[in-house]
């Protein structure tokens, strides 16, 4: 799937001259969390969102530091943190380095964008002009609706042999030693294990599998180090 697919369009944008109060008022209006914002040649020069007036005078929740740290702070740091706090345009508080993506990225690099910068939202732009917005929401949108919200019959045979086709394609679980089983739709792993991390993996790769009512654990865990088996817990997982 591509960014253009899912990505909000047109973009609701800004002016650097825009003042704070407005852009906190539009945010507010439409419901959104961050705007680009656009030189009067529709270039895009920065971004503001919602992190920008979080440290605001009018608040009082500027940031405080003791009579120390202070001292050690510089100068430059300090100015900075004031205009952020008192800044009344939006070119005084946004930020300048934008990370964009392309209308044909697709989504994996949209999401390793976002966790590579530590950023919510990434403006879509085409020769540096602002088309579109993609944010995480977005993101969980598409999943919502990729989703199967419809039970799928399936045979116990077709269910176990997708089952250990998903395990054997993994890792992971590539040793071999995770045994299915499958009657009336309810899935029982069972053997043994040698990493307790994988009892989860393997049940949520059962659980994928179209057709499954529920999945029964009866792996059993070997400490590696030890050689300690450790039984399957007695419930249903």
């Amino acid at each position: 799937m591509l960014i253009q697919e899912i990505m909000n369009a047109p973009a609701i944008t800004v002016s650097p001259k825009t003042s704070v109060v407005d852009a906190a008022t539009i945010m507010l209006d439409r419901h959104v969390s961050g705007l680009p914002v656009v030189d009067a040649g529709g270039n895009i020069v920065g971004i503001v969102s919602e992190g920008d007036f979080l440290r605001r005078s009018e608040l009082q929740t500027e940031r405080k530091r003791s009579w120390l740290l202070e001292f050690l702070t510089s100068p430059g740091k300090l100015a900075d943190e004031y205009v952020l706090s008192h800044g009344r345009n939006v070119e005084e508080v946004m930020t300048s380095e934008v990370v964009t993506i392309a209308p044909n990225a697709t989504l994996t690099v949209a999401v390793d964008l976002m966790e590579k910068h530590g950023i919510k939202r990434l403006p879509v732009v085409v020769q540096g002009k602002v088309i579109g917005m993609v944010c995480r929401s977005d993101l969980l949108r598409a999943l919502a609706n990729m989703l199967p919200k419809k039970k799928v019959q399936a045979s116990d045979d077709q269910i176990a042999e997708a089952v250990i086709a998903e395990l054997a394609h993994q890792s992971w679980s590539q040793n071999g030693f995770i045994k299915v089983s499958v009657q009336n739709g309810v899935v029982e792993l069972s053997g043994t294990i040698f990493d307790e991390r994988e009892r989860l993996a393997a049940k949520v790769a059962a659980e994928n599998v179209p057709g499954v009512k529920s999945v029964t654990d009866q792996i059993t865990w070997i400490d590696p180090y030890l050689g300690v088996a450790m039984p399957a817990p007695s419930e249903a997982v």
